[in-house]
């Protein structure tokens, strides 16, 4: 493998005690050159992701490297007056554990070139036991803080940090940790990142009147504000808080990337620093073997190619967004206000609710990164008949929402749920944002308030399906993908899903015929069964294909004809544990039908890169071809 073509053995190793918060003139300097190493190893092995399609996020990680480095030096004097890990809220800022554990001899620098590749053990959030020096997980934002505060009772007389940032700051856990750290005096001391810039925009814009500081205050925390680019400063602030008992949080202001052309202030240094950008800034710094590197980077392709699909390909998470302005574009704009309201948590360019935003902005709330809160206020608005609340965010946050959920059932509110990024297709942030126990949301009784979940196919079936269920009362989840799916074709190589077809909540699709068995499927795994299907038809072996859009409800028609085949195999993306096929057997068990049976899904940690987690999990074609021949046989 190449050689890592940034220097890293000139990252000094300096003493520093918390008791003199005055920096010598030789700290000084070697902090600043510290700084400026790992801001340039940062922005190189991450622009790696963005040159190989991989994706992942600079900004973060680049910003608080002022606070890391310093903790590293105190953590390095005096290891037994702190627990020496850089617990850390945003686990997108991964980057800094990463390029940590190299420092610390605890993995080669060159495997940093690998970031987020496949099998590369580095994904876009850290995970305990899979990358080597990794000392914990971080999931999605606002979880750590809690956890951290048990960490410190574990270990009474030591200090223990957590970086956090002025998002995860947003999330209602942050809260509840707060007021225990006051209550019972826990030595955790927080550095906040607060750079007013979120995925989605500017707190200081869409949420006016929020402050990290007051509201930190408001629960009687001690709060040291300050200059995150300010060395002097920042170390000054950071001993004070080692020095006071109890929780103390650090806030460090600065714009997000400070010192990088092109994206300075802007939110869109919260994700991966393009290529283009990324060479001028190193550049600029001299590196010219990083520059040279990333230059000579091949975009891996997927070659394989799919049957029984078209060669276009869309993106139904942003489908799901022009679906909708189709729909409220038949109202008027006065019945728009009154009838619908539509609430984002972030994320709105990510799951289509930008479409929404940019056409009607007067139904149109953004919003923090609140995922309980927000989906509850969509509920409520939709508690009358004839309204519409709308919400949505990525699929690995319905876990968090399932109370809020029972609360809207209970309700009986009017709310239509987009959770995209369902499944794991194309997700190199890997297990902590799978989107794989969607079957969460269908938690109500058999009696209760209706709740439907629906998983289209294709951008085709996703129009029709947002069509369809738009106005019905009730709790709609409509669930998509991170990646783009084909538009699926019939025998007779039309698009299925196109024309005059109509989407029927509760009824399932007969999209291949097959006398040996059938293969019941959704979502993104629909193409690739029908893929298996075509070339299980060519070893002579006929293979049906079942389209179950409609997750948690019993077609009994379709059921009494699949019943009598020879087998039934579920393949989907979801958990083996919780989703379709942990149910479905049961379903066919309690009508009297007893094929031969059986289901894959996911079932295993992820290994990172795009399409490779498919495979992976063994739900791939290949992997249902497997199956399938061992049910035959």
């Amino acid at each position: 493998m190449t050689t890592f073509p940034i220097d890293l053995s000139a990252y000094k190793t300096i003493q520093l005690d918390p008791k003199n918060s005055t920096l010598t003139n030789e700290q000084r300097e070697a902090l600043k050159a510290n700084i400026q190493l790992f801001r340039d190893a940062i922005v190189f092995f991450t622009a790696t992701g963005a040159a190989t399609g991989m994706g992942g996020h600079t900004g973060g990680p680049y910003d608080t490297v002022p606070e890391v480095v310093i903790l590293d030096a105190l953590f390095r004097s005096q290891p037994d007056q702190f627990v020496p890990i850089f617990f850390d809220e945003a686990g997108h800022r991964v980057g800094t554990q990463y390029l940590m554990s190299v420092l610390r001899g605890q993995m080669p620098a060159e495997q940093l070139m690998l970031y987020r590749q496949a099998n590369s053990k580095l994904p876009g959030h850290p995970e305990l036991g899979l990358t080597p020096g990794v000392q914990f997980s971080s999931g999605r934002l606002g979880h750590m803080w809690p956890y951290v505060n048990g960490v410190a009772l574990a270990h009474p007389g030591k200090t223990v940090f957590c970086l956090g940032s002025d998002g995860s700051q947003q999330e209602g856990n942050d809260a509840e940790a707060a007021r225990l750290a006051v209550a019972q005096h826990i030595n955790v001391k927080l550095l906040i990142d607060d750079n007013d810039v979120t995925i989605a925009g500017h707190p200081s814009k869409y949420l006016p009147g929020f402050s990290v500081r007051t509201t930190l205050e408001g629960h009687g925390m001690k709060v040291l504000e300050g200059d995150g680019e300010d060395i002097d400063g920042l170390y000054a602030r950071i001993c004070e808080a080692i020095t006071t008992p109890g929780p103390i949080a650090v806030i460090n202001k600065r714009p997000m990337c400070p010192g990088i052309e092109g994206l300075e202030g802007s939110n869109h240094g919260h994700d991966v620093i393009s290529v283009k950008l990324a060479l001028a800034y190193l550049e600029k710094r001299g590196h010219q073997a990083a520059v040279d590197y990333l230059n000579n980077i091949q975009k891996p392709k997927h070659e394989y190619t799919f049957q029984g699909v078209s060669d276009k390909w869309d993106s139904n998470r942003n489908v799901f967004g022009d679906a909708v302005v189709t729909v409220l574009g038949r109202m008027s704009e006065e019945e728009r206000k009154s009838k619908v309201v539509v609430i984002d948590s972030d994320l709105e360019g990510s799951c289509g609710l930008k479409k929404i935003h940019d056409a009607h902005p007067e139904v149109f709330i953004p919003s923090g990164i609140m995922e309980r809160g927000n989906l509850s206020a969509a509920a409520g608005f939709g508690m009358e008949e004839g309204k519409q609340g709308i919400f949505a965010t990525f699929a690995a946050f319905l876990e968090m929402c399932i109370s809020e959920i029972t609360m809207a059932r209970l309700n009986k509110s009017n709310l239509l749920c987009h959770f995209s990024h369902s499944g794991i297709d194309d997700m190199a942030d890997n297990t902590c944002h799978f989107g794989i126990n969607n079957f969460f949301a269908d938690n109500g009784l058999d009696d209760g308030y209706e709740t439907r979940l629906y998983f289209p196919a294709d951008a085709n079936q996703m129009k029709a399906c947002v069509e369809s269920v738009f106005f019905n009362p009730g709790l709609r989840f409509i669930f998509s993908t991170r990646s783009k799916t084909p538009m699926i074709l019939d025998t007779n190589g039309n698009e299925l899903f196109a024309g005059n077809y109509k989407f029927v909540p509760g009824k399932d699709e007969l999209v291949r015929e097959g006398s040996a068995g059938y293969i019941v499927t959704f979502g993104d795994s629909l193409y690739r069964a029908v893929d298996a299907a075509e070339r299980l038809k060519q070893e002579g072996i006929e293979v049906g294909v079942i389209n179950k859009s409609t997750l948690n409800v019993v077609d009994e028609e379709m059921m009494a004809k699949i019943g009598k085949a020879p087998f039934v195999l579920v393949t989907e993306a979801f958990n083996r544990r919780t989703g379709l096929g942990s149910r479905f057997g049961s379903w066919l068990l309690e009508r009297g039908y007893t094929p031969k049976y059986a289901y894959i899904g996911t079932h295993e940690e992820g290994c990172g890169g795009l399409w490779e987690q498919y495979p992976h999990q063994g739900i791939d074609p290949d992997g249902i071809i497997k199956k399938v021949k061992s049910l035959v046989g």
